[in-house]
């Protein structure tokens, strides 16, 4: 059975993350994985429960590293996570850089203990929307032809059948929306995706401009 293609060029991925750290206004440009921590100390709130002893999965650790006590481990294709050693484990803005999400989730399962939280954040299915499409129409009309440009994304029910197929008991899965206009970031933050991060590492095969018809 042949395998099927890497989603992403991983070692792209971290070439991007390192240079965008060095880059001015990267701070500022992480604003949304901010938005997204505060999000979730407001969720943990609400859980009637104290975590002894948390796990964050994440490619920024200068971010998720304010939840305390938790041990933050970078999401390589193995996750460096002992069985069952956690009470809480976050998959933290990261899940949709992974070739496989499934892995990603049923080792984050394994690490749990009985009875453990399993949170993960990630962009949802209609994340930069607006951006799709103008790219879509504006390569349509240079080189009459489509080529990925910005990483697929799952939608919120394809999400919560995944928690089931990786064994999750009681699975929920829900979403918030994020509307950032343009005009209100930061100056330093332009270009924003390449302070985030975040250009697109997709494989030469599927990131190349497609030939004119």
């Amino acid at each position: 059975m042949t395998a099927p293609p890497p989603l992403t060029d991983r070692p792209a991925l971290l070439r991007q993350r390192t240079r965008a750290r060095g880059l001015p206004g990267h701070d500022s440009a992480l604003f949304l994985h901010r938005a997204a921590l505060a999000d979730l100390q407001e969720r943990l709130i609400e859980v009637n429960r104290t975590f002894t002893t948390p796990a964050v999965v994440t490619g920024f650790p200068e971010i998720w590293s304010e939840i305390p006590g938790a041990r933050v481990v970078g999401d390589d294709e193995v996750l460096t996570l002992a069985p069952g050693a956690h009470d809480l484990v976050i998959h933290a803005m990261a899940l949709h850089w992974a070739d496989d999400p499934l892995g990603q989730l049923v080792q984050c399962r394994h690490a749990l203990t009985p009875d453990g939280l399993f949170i993960a954040i990630l962009p949802g299915g209609r994340t930069l929307n607006e951006l799709r499409s103008s790219l879509a129409e504006a390569e349509a009309l240079v080189n009459s032809g489509l080529s990925p440009r910005v990483l697929p994304m799952a939608e919120i029910r394809d999400l919560g059948g995944l928690m089931q197929r990786a064994g999750f008991a009681l699975p929920v899965a829900d979403s918030f929306t994020q509307t950032v206009p343009l005009f209100q970031l930061p100056p330093a933050s332009a270009p924003i995706c390449g302070r985030w991060g975040k250009p697109t590492p997709l494989p030469p095969a599927c990131a190349g401009s497609p030939a004119k018809q």
